[in-house]
Formats: structure tokens, C-alpha cells, sequence
């Protein structure tokens, strides 16, 4: 009895390798080429940064290149002396309030652009660009004016209100293109399950604007914190000046403590760097989605 052989199954045949690409230049280049313009970018960076910390950590009248001893006498200098703590009250205060501002009302503006279309838009857009264009110093005249028949001339609110006018246009045109990137069909589903436009906005666009809120609140206080024309300008008062303003009385005609102004320089930086520390990531996140189209 002859048995059949089952012919053995054809192996298959092997995928066709991909052919391989050609390698990108920056994959060619030397490590060493890389890390050796970044390491002198890096300390060329770095060298105001430590000299301010060697002004401000060592005593008055010494030369060395290292701070020791650590002191802090120039600290407690401008804290108590020279009213920081007052300047520094008073700049929280100001950036805080004109980070609300700017946010609220640039979120009611941003979403009225982004949502409804009306006669002269484009022209109403455009005039908001361009007037990024316009020096601050070309708006005192006319809000020192506007200020000073509504007796706001020497009290904070001056500046809250200066500093978010001149944020407002670009803070509306940022967050109408955080909106643009929200699909309406996510608010009509809401408008659907009975929602009105307001509920729909506040339980399904808000939460999806929270990186772009981040960043244009960010730069609304980086802004009001650092602005030294509108303080000087609007308030006379030392009691209500801000830090900016309290670092240009460090400066004389005659001489300039330098341990003070270091230190001072440091206590007006530390604020500014905790908070981009802190809402890098949704910094970051919130300019990439506002680039992306509007």
C-alpha cells in the first residue's frame, strides 16, 4: 500500500524591506557640535543672572567673585527701608486685577468673534491689530485726561484700568482663536440636551479654553507686573507706587546702591519665575493651539 506525501506548505515569502530613507542632517552632526553652542549660549545667559545674585548675597564694599559670607542686609534694606513690601503689595494687586479683566472681558469679546459674524468684522479685527502697533506712551495724554475728571488719578485703579485697556486687543484676538478651534457642534449638542447658550459655553467651551486662559492671563500679568509708565504716570503717591517704580528710586543722579538694586531686582524676577514655572506646560500648550488657526 503506497501512501501519498502531503507536499510540505510553501513557505511565504518574505515582506520586501522598506527601503530605508535617508538619514536627516542634524542625525550626522557630532554631538560635541550640538551641546558646545548651546553650553556658551547657556553661560552667556547665565552670567547677569549670577551677577545680580553676587551683588545681592554679599556684603557692601566687597570684591569677591563669590558670595560669601551669604548676607541679606540688602534684602531686609529695600523689604523695610525702602518700602518693598508696600511696592510689592501693590504690584500683586495690580496684576492680579488686571489679569481678571483682561481674561473676562477678552473672553466675551474672543467669543463674539469667534461665533457670531457681523457687519465690519474684519475691519473691527483689524483695527485691533493695528492698534498693537501704538506705543503706550501715546495713551497718557489722553487716560490721564479721561482719569483725572473721574478723580482716578493717584489710586490703583488708574493702572488696573490702563493696563487692561492696552492688553485687551490682542488678548481678544488670541482667545477668538482659542474658540475657532472648538468645534460649534459640541455647543449645538449642548443647546439640544436643553441647555441655553451661556450653560453650553460654561459646561462644554469653557473647560476646553483652560490652556488658552492660562496663557493670555500669564501675559496680561507678566505685563501689568513688569510696566513701569503707567504707575509713574497715574500715581504720585510713594505708598501706592509698584516694584517697577520702586527699583527707579534706588537710582540717584549722585550714586547707586547697587547691593539694593540687586536685591530689589531679585524680589521684582522671583514672582514672575514661580508662576512660568508652574504653568509652563499650559503656556506652552495654550500659544500652540491659539497658532493653529483664527
Amino acid at each position: 500500500m503506497i501512501t501519498e506525501i502531503a507536499p510540505a506548505p510553501e513557505r511565504a515569502a518574505p515582506a520586501p524591506e522598506r527601503p530605508r530613507g535617508r538619514r536627516r542632517a542634524w542625525d550626522e552632526v557630532p554631538r560635541r557640535h550640538i551641546y558646545l553652542p548651546l553650553s556658551v549660549y547657556l553661560v552667556f545667559t547665565l552670567i547677569p543672572f549670577y551677577w545680580i545674585l553676587l551683588f545681592a548675597l554679599r556684603p557692601a564694599g566687597s570684591t569677591s567673585l563669590v558670595p560669601w559670607p551669604v548676607t541679606f542686609d540688602h534684602f531686609e534694606k529695600v523689604w523695610t527701608e525702602r518700602s518693598f513690601g508696600t511696592y510689592f503689595q501693590n504690584s500683586v494687586l495690580v496684576a492680579l486685577a488686571t489679569l481678571v479683566l483682561t481674561t473676562v472681558v477678552a473672553l466675551a469679546g474672543g467669543y463674539a468673534l469667534a461665533r457670531f459674524d457681523f457687519r465690519l468684522k474684519r475691519a473691527f479685527m483689524l483695527g485691533l491689530l493695528c492698534s498693537q502697533f501704538v506705543p503706550g506712551a501715546l495713551l497718557l495724554v489722553p487716560l490721564f485726561q479721561i482719569f483725572a475728571k473721574l478723580s482716578m488719578i493717584n489710586s490703583l485703579g488708574s493702572v488696573i484700568v490702563a493696563e487692561t485697556v492696552f492688553q485687551l486687543p490682542l488678548s481678544m484676538i488670541l482667545i477668538s482663536g482659542f474658540i475657532r478651534n472648538v468645534p460649534p457642534s459640541l455647543e449645538e449638542a449642548a443647546w439640544v440636551d436643553g441647555c441655553n447658550r451661556f450653560a453650553a459655553f460654561r459646561i462644554v467651551v469653557l473647560p476646553l479654553l483652560r490652556p488658552g486662559l492660562i496663557a493670555v492671563g500669564s501675559f496680561a500679568f507678566v505685563h501689568a507686573w513688569n510696566h513701569f509708565l503707567f504707575a509713574l504716570m497715574f500715581l504720585s503717591d510713594q505708598g501706592k507706587q509698584t516694584i517697577p517704580v520702586g527699583l527707579d528710586t534706588l537710582m540717584s543722579a549722585d550714586s547707586v546702591d547697587l547691593g539694593a538694586l540687586a536685591a530689589g531686582g531679585i524680589i521684582a524676577a522671583v514672582p514672575v519665575v514661580v508662576v512660568f514655572a508652574f504653568i509652563q506646560k499650559w503656556l506652552i500648550t495654550g500659544f500652540s493651539a491659539g497658532a493653529v488657526k483664527g
